[in-house]
């Protein structure tokens, strides 16, 4: 790649030509910026065994925090913050002890011990109490949608009962309304406020991201809660935990349902039966808890408009991964996190040294904002956007890069919250002249939109896309996508050992500066579309 040559030895090299074949030599270079290849270097650093896996407040995530800094100040752009590049975020971890948790189903008066593991798993990102018994009740998809008159929880006994829900959304319900709703901190606030002690989810076998086996073996991963003052949404809560769809019909027994009749309405997004299932969980469990500090890192590419430069175009990305606790596959343990997100992060890293080797001049500011935590739950997004480094009112738009996937050429792009903002068009623009189609999520029932940082931005006003490597239902593209999901995702394979198309994360990253500048140049900052439910946030 061009770039790698120091300016003076391209001037050597064009002396070399006549004038004509300095043209050629140079526009070369500018087709080439983004082949790949640096974008690659930065990632084999912070997917590195060295790292460990970047869990959030280990040493191994450190140094990935010291790196992009460094990468940062190198490039130019200047601290965002008083306290420089670097913005410290506390939190308090959790893990439990197994060896002193346990769950029992009651049915009958019959007591079942329930294989921890095997059948089910108590989560710790509700902080457990040290004992809960209390009935079941199926609650459907677990929805209260307003703006839909939808309500799971009509005429159902809810106090102080643990709700069952399945995963899904009634087809009557708009993808982002339905994602919305489905976050950590709605379905508390729903559960807390019909006076329920707990929830015990039950997965759709079709739309799981990873198979049971491997969600079981990573339960020894700490989970973790902001300690700031009321940034804990679970707090109230009692317990939660997560069963094998496969060991549904345990749960289920007596009432009169099968799980594959659940599933078969969620697959078609009708409406849930609502039922008591007659019986109760009793919960023992037991958690360590400790004090645990990690980095979000915030740096300015300046604007150089008078009257722009002081509004900001957010580029974010998370640099956390999942670290070394989970169970080893095939002998390995380090959870490198290759492309999730040591892509996104690289991304920004390719851009900001792209921008600064082109002398680019924006109107707008961009703000490259690489956060901690996102594996525990969107927290240091979260913290960053209830506590950003410039004025809040200031961000304008936020981009987010995670877990892009070059496994093929980019020829459709596939854009969360496409529909929601300004920003779709815009995106629009840049791929279709790019050559690339735009789609918006093919997949809605996922979440993506709110399982990423984007989401913190969101409910805070602020218009907000995410943008990914696309493909046509049924194609060979999407089967390639749905095996890296089954065999790599949060697995340590998603190592720097995998097959990938470097040019098409190349692609993807000048996309992405395209649409960052076009943005950042743009006369009018950008807007929520009139019908967009997120437009409430903006107020």
């Amino acid at each position: 790649g061009c770039h790698r040559h120091p300016p003076f030895i391209a001037i050597l090299t064009a002396m070399k030509y006549v004038a004509a074949g300095f043209l050629i030599v140079a526009s070369l270079c500018a087709a080439t910026a983004f082949d790949g290849s640096r974008w690659w270097s930065h990632v084999q650093f912070l997917a590195s065994d060295d790292l460990q896996g970047r869990d959030t407040g280990s040493p191994g995530h450190k140094k990935a925090v010291e790196y992009v800094t460094a990468q940062f100040e190198r490039y130019g752009l200047k601290p965002a913050g008083e306290q420089g590049y670097i913005q410290p975020v506390k939190f308090i971890s959790k893990i439990l002890d197994e060896s002193k948790s346990s769950i029992i189903l009651v049915k009958g008066g019959k007591e079942t011990p329930i294989k921890l593991g095997d059948e089910a798993i108590i989560g710790t990102r509700i902080d457990p109490a040290p004992a809960v018994e209390a009935e079941l009740v199926f609650v459907g998809y677990g929805l209260r949608i307003p703006e839909k008159n939808y309500d799971d929880f009509a005429g159902l006994e809810t106090k102080g009962r643990i709700a069952v829900t399945i995963a899904g959304v009634p087809a009557s319900v708009p993808g982002a309304l339905a994602s919305h709703y489905q976050s950590a901190a709605e379905r508390a606030s729903t559960l807390k406020s019909l006076g329920f002690v707990g929830s015990l989810s039950l997965q759709n076998p079709h739309h799981m991201d990873i198979p049971w086996s491997r969600i079981a073996s990573n339960r020894s991963q700490p989970t973790m809660q902001l300690s700031a003052p009321g940034m804990y949404e679970s707090e109230g809560l009692k317990i939660g935990v997560t069963w094998n769809p496969a060991k549904a019909d345990l749960l289920l027994a007596g009432t009169g349902h099968k799980f594959d009749e659940l599933v078969e309405l969620a697959e078609a997004g009708k409406p849930q039966p609502h039922f008591a299932l007659n019986a109760r969980l009793k919960v023992r469990t037991a958690v360590k808890h400790g004090d645990i500090e990690s980095q979000n890192v915030a740096a300015i590419f300046p604007g150089s408009d008078p009257k722009l430069k002081d509004e900001y175009v957010v580029f974010s990305g998370h640099i956390d991964h999942v670290g070394n606790s989970g169970a080893a596959i095939n002998g390995d343990n380090i959870f490198n996190g290759a492309m999730d997100n040591a892509s996104g992060t690289a991304a920004a890293l390719d851009i900001a040294a792209h921008l600064k080797e082109t002398g680019t001049k924006t109107k707008r500011s961009i703000l490259f904002v690489i956060v901690t935590a996102e594996e525990k739950g969107l927290l240091g997004s979260k913290y960053y956007a209830a506590h950003p480094t410039v004025a809040g009112k200031n961000i304008v738009a936020d981009i987010n890069s995670d877990m892009f996937l070059p496994l093929f050429p980019l020829k459709i792009v596939t854009a969360y919250g496409l529909d929601e903002s300004t920003l779709g068009d815009d995106l629009r623009a840049v791929a279709t002249s790019m050559g690339m189609k735009v789609q918006p999520d093919p997949e809605p029932i996922r979440n993506v939109f709110i399982r990423s940082d984007q989401y913190n931005f969101i409910v805070k006003g602020v218009p907000s896309i995410m943008a990914d490597f696309g493909y046509e239902k049924g194609s060979k593209e999407e089967k390639m996508e749905k095996d890296w999901l089954a065999n790599r995702y949060h697995a340590p394979s998603d190592d720097l050992n995998q097959p990938l198309d470097k040019a098409a994360a190349g692609k993807y990253i000048e996309m992405l500066e395209k649409f960052l500048l076009r943005v950042a140049n743009a006369d009018r900052k950008p807007a929520w579309k009139a019908e967009s439910f997120f437009k409430r946030y903006s107020n």
